[in-house]
């Protein structure tokens, strides 16, 4: 019994040993690895790299964060066939990061890291459009919340339109799937929206925000700019594929079969409006139906837009208790308002959209606009009609668009002229839907 005692402990006491070793090995590896790799010497950081990922893959997530930067520094600098093993071993340490550290490592966001580096060499690995699309579309269906790059979203859709024109996908297929991509972004910029607002409530009532804040404003503003831009590209690229021509066909002959599918009416209707069909009579047959189906603040909306009645407008307004969703169907209604030359009406939606939603920096431009638009008739003097476009310029600084306020300076009144008129610094009231004052600057 002894005996077998003694040789357990000797055991353990082996093992141990052999543990603590092994744990100095990786923590000196990862040293050499780590160095190496922050001084961009990759050459020597590679073998260390490579040691770890087969004797410590779950030493340390650091293994994956600089595992990435070494090859794709070796992608970079190679050629064929080469360059295609290190883009494999690129997509396949991806594969290990996702198994050793799960929970830092989000399928999401990592196979669609493994997409794009397929998509940005698909020469290189002899990829079809069919193979990229296969491999974006299981990685948003995977993990759909994750999947936030906002380049690789753009690439999903482009790689779907490819598919459509070629024929290997029909038109629903390409309407669903902007849809898909659409909503993503959605939610998206109103994440990032509401955390920048956030920060710039605590800014607005006199608080200083931390060092940290403030790169965290900087980034949620990056953010929300990638985001608009990939819809911008999304929307161009859907482009007349989603015209009425195409459209009304389509939802005529698929209504029978969704008229009680809430999602595909809601779809369809926003869709149908977006592409300016909402004078034909399917737009009307899909908005009641949905209205009967499932009321809500986007049905009372459309029915305003159908009827004219403010009645429906107002519904919509108390319907909607989401601050970011609300903004934008103040948005929606003020762009409305200011193409019906409505411009009063505009600008009440336009400020009612920005107190809900002050991120969003469009509003200001458009106020800006109308102003710049109304110079000729609400001033009772060529100066007087010329000082709107200081109250132009004024909103044009707001929306962070410089040059559209120096373009506005430009056409007021100058120095000579103020000179001459004798009102430097004095207050100048703007007439008709303006109602302003703006001070004439001083000399």
């Amino acid at each position: 019994m002894k005996t077998k005692i003694t040789l357990l402990i000797a055991l353990m006491f082996g093992l141990n040993v052999g543990f603590a070793q092994s744990n100095e090995e990786c923590m000196t590896k990862l040293s050499l690895m780590t160095e190496s790799a922050k001084a961009k010497n990759y050459e020597a950081a590679y073998q260390p790299f490579m040691d770890l990922r087969k004797d410590c893959p779950k030493y340390n997530k650091a293994i994956y964060v600089y595992g990435e930067k070494i090859l794709n520094h070796y992608i970079d600098k190679s050629s064929g066939a080469e360059k295609v093993a290190y883009i494999n071993d690129l997509i396949k340490m991806f594969d290990e990061r996702m198994a050793n550290f799960a929970s830092e490592s989000p399928a999401g966001e990592y196979l669609t890291e493994q997409c794009q580096l397929k998509y940005d060499n698909k020469a290189a690995l002899g990829l079809s459009d069919q193979d990229l699309y296969n491999c974006f579309d299981a990685a948003y269906n995977t993990d759909k919340e994750n999947f936030k790059n906002a380049k690789s979203l753009y690439v999903y859709f482009k790689l779907m339109v490819s598919l459509y024109d070629s024929g290997n996908k029909t038109a629903q297929n390409l309407f669903d799937k902007y849809d898909d991509v659409s909503e993503k972004i959605e939610a998206e910029t109103a994440y990032n929206s509401k955390k920048l607002n956030e920060l710039i409530t605590k800014e607005d009532a006199g608080t200083a925000l931390t060092k940290k804040e403030g790169k965290y404003k900087k980034y949620y503003g990056q953010m929300i700019e990638a985001f608009e831009k990939v819809q911008d590209g999304v929307d161009a690229d859907l482009g007349d594929r989603a015209n009425c021509e195409n459209l009304i066909p389509l939802y005529k002959k698929d209504y029978e079969a969704n008229k009680n599918n809430a999602v595909w009416l809601q779809r369809a209707m926003n869709k149908l409006y977006s592409k300016g069909c909402k004078d034909d009579p399917m737009f009307v047959t899909i908005v009641k139906q949905k209205n009967t189906l499932q009321p809500d603040a986007s049905t009372a909306y459309y029915l305003y837009v159908i009827t004219g009645e403010q009645k429906y407008l107002d519904q919509t307004m108390d319907l909607e208790t989401d601050p970011f969703k609300k903004a934008k169907l103040y948005y929606r209604a003020a762009l409305d308002f200011k193409n019906s030359g409505s411009y009063g009406k505009a600008r009440q939606y336009f400020q009612e959209a920005l107190s809900l939603n002050p991120s969003n920096k469009k509003p200001y431009e458009h106020i800006a606009r109308m102003y710049a638009a109304s110079a000729n008739s609400c001033g009772d003097d060529n100066f007087n009609k010329r000082a709107v476009f200081w109250l132009a310029a004024i909103e044009a600084d707001k929306s962070g668009n410089s040059s559209l306020a120096s373009s506005y300076r430009a056409k007021a009144p100058t120095k000579s002229e103020i000179f001459t008129k004798g009102n430097a610094g004095q207050s100048i009231r703007i007439g008709c839907w303006i109602g302003r004052s703006v001070t004439v600057p001083n000399l």
